[in-house]
C-alpha cells in the first residue's frame, strides 16, 4: 500500500512562526487546480502499482477549497489511483473555516479525518503567532465538528511560547481532553530562519523562547495526557485508543507515498522526489506537462540514519531485528552499544529487541539519534 500528500500552497494570514511553502493571495487557486490536477494525471505509479492507504490534504490550508475544487481533486485521485473504500482521507482545517455546511461538503466528499490548527485557547497567544481565529471560534469549530460526525480528527497545540505560562497551558491541555479531542499533535515552538519571528527575536520585538520551558511542559503535557488515557506514540503525537494517525504512521514506518503540490515530496524506497517550492513556476511547467520535479537516490547509509531518526521517534522504538535483517548484524551490533551509554542515565531502555526512549530521553531524542547515525 502507499499514501497520498497533497500541498495546498495557500492561507489567508501567515504565521510568525511558519517556514512551510504558502502564499496569501488566492488570485492564483485556479491555475494552481489545473497544475494539481495536470500533475496526478502525468505522475507515473510507482512499480507494481499499490493501493492507496491514506490521503492527506496539507499545506498551507486546504479548507480554503470550495468544494468544487475539493470535488476535482477528489475525483481525480480516484479516477486515477485504486483507493479502497475506508481509506482514511485527512484535511488540515483552520477554525475559521469550519461550518455546518463546509464540514458536510467534507463528509460527502470522503473525507472522513480533519486536523484542526488550534494551537491555543488564549487569544494573546493566537495574535503573538498570528492566527487567523479566536478562542471561541476554536471551541466552537471542535463542537461543530464532533456534532456533524466526525469521530476521527486531530488538532495542534504549540507550547513554549513566551507567552504561554505552565497555568495557561495545562488549561490548553485540560479544554482539548474535555472537549473529547481523540488525536493531539503538540509542538514546541521552533524559531526557524527566514520567518517574521526570526526577525522579530533578533530585532527584540519579541522574547525569544526559553528551552528549559519548552522542556519542563514537554515532559508535563506526558503526564497530562497519559493520565487522561492517551497513548504517547510519537513524540509529538497522542491518541485516545485505536485513534492513531494512519497517514503520518505510514510515514514512520517507510511507506512509500506520493506528494502532489508545489514543495511535495513523495518516496518509493530507495528514491525521493520533490517539486518546486514556487507556485508559478509549479503551474508554467505543468502547462508545458512537465512535473517540475528533483530526485535523489536514497543510499543505505541515509536508509540506516533515516530509520534510526524516525523509528526513535515512534514508541515501538529501533527495532534490532529489522536493523540486523535490512542493514547487517555489524550495524546492529553498532546501534546497540552506542545505545548502551544512554541506558545507563536512563535515557533509553532495551527491551525485547528494541531500544525505546524513555521520557526524559525524549528530550533529547534528535542528539541520540544523530549519536547512532553511521
Amino acid at each position: 500500500m502507499a499514501g497520498i500528500y497533497l500541498h495546498i500552497p495557500f492561507c489567508r494570514k501567515a504565521c510568525n512562526y511558519c517556514n512551510f511553502h504558502f502564499s496569501t493571495g488566492l488570485r492564483g487557486k485556479n491555475d494552481f487546480l489545473k497544475a494539481l490536477l495536470k500533475e496526478i494525471e502525468l505522475t507515473p505509479f510507482f512499480e507494481g502499482n499499490p493501493g492507496i492507504e491514506t490521503i492527506y490534504f496539507g499545506g498551507g490550508t486546504p479548507s480554503l477549497l470550495e468544494r468544487f475544487e475539493l470535488s476535482s481533486i477528489v475525483d481525480a485521485l480516484f479516477s486515477k489511483f485504486n483507493i479502497p473504500p475506508g481509506a482514511e482521507v485527512t484535511l488540515e482545517a483552520n477554525p475559521d473555516d469550519v461550518n455546518h455546511e463546509i464540514l458536510e461538503d467534507w463528509l460527502s466528499l470522503g473525507v472522513n479525518r480533519l486536523s484542526l490548527g488550534v494551537q491555543s485557547f488564549y487569544d494573546e497567544d493566537l495574535v503573538w503567532m498570528n492566527r487567523a481565529h479566536n478562542r471561541e471560534q476554536a471551541i466552537h469549530s471542535i463542537r461543530l465538528i464532533k456534532d456533524a460526525g466526525f469521530s476521527n480528527f486531530s488538532a495542534d497545540l504549540i507550547y513554549g511560547m513566551p507567552t504561554l505560562n505552565d497555568e495557561h497551558w495545562k488549561k490548553n491541555v485540560d479544554m482539548m481532553v474535555e472537549l473529547g479531542v481523540p488525536h493531539l499533535s503538540c509542538y514546541a515552538l521552533t524559531v526557524e530562519s527566514r520567518t517574521a519571528l526570526s526577525k522579530m527575536i533578533l530585532t527584540k520585538q519579541v522574547k525569544d523562547v526559553d528551552p528549559g520551558q519548552q522542556a519542563e511542559q514537554f515532559l508535563m503535557l506526558i503526564q497530562w495526557l497519559r493520565s487522561a488515557g492517551y497513548e504517547h506514540y510519537e513524540i509529538s503525537n497522542f491518541a485516545k485508543p485505536g485513534m492513531r494517525s494512519k497517514h503520518n504512521s505510514a510515514y514512520w514506518r517507510g511507506i512509500w507515498y506520493y506528494g502532489f503540490g508545489p514543495s511535495a515530496h513523495s518516496f518509493s524506497g530507495n528514491e525521493r522526489k520533490w517539486n518546486v517550492a514556487n507556485n508559478a513556476l509549479y503551474q508554467q511547467s505543468l502547462l508545458q506537462e512537465i512535473i517540475p520535479t528533483e530526485t535523489e537516490e536514497i543510499s543505505t547509509e541515509q536508509q540506516l540514519n533515516e530509520y534510526v531518526m524516525v523509528s526513535l521517534r515512534t514508541s515501538s522504538g529501533i527495532d534490532l531485528h529489522h536493523v540486523e535483517k535490512k542493514f547487517g548484524n555489524s550495524e546492529k551490533i553498532r546501534i546497540r552499544e552506542t545505545g548502551q551509554k544512554y541506558i545507563v542515565p536512563g535515557k533509553l531502555i532495551e527491551e525485547n529487541g528494541f531500544l525505546r526512549l524513555t521520557d526524559d530521553g525524549k528530550l533529547f531524542a534528535d542528539g541520540i539519534a544523530a549519536d547512532m547515525f553511521k
